[in-house]
C-alpha cells in the first residue's frame, strides 16, 4: 500500500488538466512550477499557446530564461502537453 501523499501529484494534475483554462489557473500553474520567489518577481499571462513571462529585471529574465527546459515539461505536466508550447520572456 502506498501513502496518499504518492497520489496527490497524480490527483492535482488529472484535476488541473480536466478544469477550464483560466488567467487564475495559469497564474496557479505557474506559481506551483516556478515557486514562490521566481512568481513574485514575473507575472505570465497565456497568448493562445505561448507563455508571456514579464520579469521584474534583467536577472530574473535570464533565471527563467536559463530554466525553460525544466520549466516547460512541468507546465505541461499540469496544464495538459498541447496548452503550452512556447515560453517568451520579457523584461
Amino acid at each position: 500500500m502506498r501513502p496518499l501523499t504518492h497520489a496527490l501529484p497524480g490527483a492535482l494534475s488529472e484535476l488541473l488538466r480536466s478544469s477550464p483554462l483560466s488567467d487564475g489557473k495559469v497564474t496557479f500553474v505557474w506559481k506551483a512550477v516556478v515557486g514562490t520567489a521566481i512568481e513574485r518577481a514575473t507575472a505570465v499571462k497565456l497568448e493562445g499557446t505561448v507563455l508571456l513571462v514579464d520579469a521584474t529585471s534583467e536577472q530574473w529574465a535570464r533565471e527563467v530564461t536559463r530554466s525553460k527546459g525544466v520549466i516547460l515539461p512541468r507546465l505541461r505536466a499540469l496544464l495538459g502537453r498541447d496548452t503550452v508550447t512556447d515560453i517568451r520572456v520579457r523584461t
